[in-house]
Order: C-alpha cells, then sequence, then structure tokens
C-alpha cells in the first residue's frame, strides 16, 4: 500500500468532515467518509510500530447522531468497541463507549445506554471528578433514571 493511501482514503476525508460537521453539515461529513468506509479496520504504521486507526467511524458516528440518524450511530460506535485490538489505548475508545451510550438514549434504548454510561464511567473510575466531559455524563445518565 503506498504512504499517501492513508492520508487520500482515511485522513483527508476525516478532516473534511469535521469541517462540515463544525457547519451542522452532517450529510456533506458523511459524504465525505465514503471513501474511508474501506479502510475503517485497516491499521496504518510502518515495518516498527502500528497505530489503530477508528477515526472514520467515529467521525461518522458524530454525523449519524448530528442527522438523528441513531441505530448507525450506535452501530459505528460498536464497531469501535468491536475492535479493541485495532484501537488499543487510543481515546477512541473511552470517547466511543460515551458517544454509544448517547446515541443508545437517543434512541430509546435506556437499559443499552445505561449499560454504556456504566462502562465509561468504569474507564474514567480514576478520572477527576471535576473534568467537564465527566460531569455531564454523570448528569446524561442521571436524566436516565
Amino acid at each position: 500500500m503506498k504512504p499517501d493511501t492513508f492520508v487520500k482514503f482515511t485522513y483527508l476525508p476525516i478532516l473534511r468532515a469535521l469541517a462540515a460537521l463544525s457547519r451542522d453539515d452532517s450529510p456533506a461529513a458523511m459524504e465525505q467518509l465514503q471513501a474511508a468506509a474501506l479502510y475503517d479496520l485497516a491499521i496504518p504504521g510502518s515495518w516498527f510500530a502500528f497505530f489503530g486507526n477508528m477515526y472514520a467511524p467515529f467521525v461518522r458516528g458524530q454525523a449519524d447522531l448530528s442527522a438523528h440518524r441513531h441505530r448507525q450511530a450506535v452501530a459505528e460506535f460498536q464497531k469501535i468497541l468491536d475492535h479493541p485490538g485495532i484501537v488499543f489505548a487510543d481515546p477512541v475508545r473511552p470517547a466511543a463507549h460515551l458517544q454509544l451510550a448517547r446515541a443508545l438514549a437517543a434512541a430509546g434504548d435506556r437499559m443499552k445506554a445505561k449499560t454504556a454510561y456504566q462502562d465509561f464511567f468504569t474507564l474514567w473510575k480514576d478520572a477527576d471528578s471535576g473534568i467537564p466531559l465527566l460531569k455531564q455524563a454523570k448528569t446524561e445518565y442521571l436524566k436516565l433514571n
């Protein structure tokens, strides 16, 4: 595979999709990410190191959430969690737990959403309780009860 393959078919579409999402244009974001779909489970790297690459499914899930396509968002975030050997210790993994919880809640699946929030909290059990993202997640979780 040529070195520029991941730039052309993964990194650039992700950056363009993020730009589209910043303009609240989820259809454009989803269109940009179509090129990256073939590489969702690929592992870019070199002869001495490999690094996970699940950013396209994460951003695709964000675009789906923005477009109120909750079930599709659930599938994208679950794809990340189903492949821990690709994401390793990348921050996209705990972020996917939180976004999965949000997508499940938006889809009306309260029980699975609660479980996903609990999984996120387990990962962040040693985090500073004042972190805004953690506080927001706890508030969202309490609303499910």
